[in-house]
């Protein structure tokens, strides 16, 4: 991508980072929830966090 600062750079991988931890976090809770409810809103919130990473890798490609 043309034009973007190295500060963008830093700023982009720690958001990447950071959904990857929530990634990782929520499938754990994910698969430690007994109530079906409960573990479908930590698998959505899983997902979400897996797609919005990979829109944010397509920043650096």
């Amino acid at each position: 991508m043309e034009g973007i600062s190295v500060l963008d750079l830093q700023n982009l991988r720690h958001l990447i980072g950071g959904y990857d931890t929530t990634h990782c976090k929520m499938e754990s809770y994910a698969q430690a929830a007994t109530d079906p409810q409960i573990k479908q809103f930590f698998q959505k919130s899983a997902q979400s966090a897996m797609q919005t990473k990979q829109q944010l890798l397509q920043f650096i490609r």
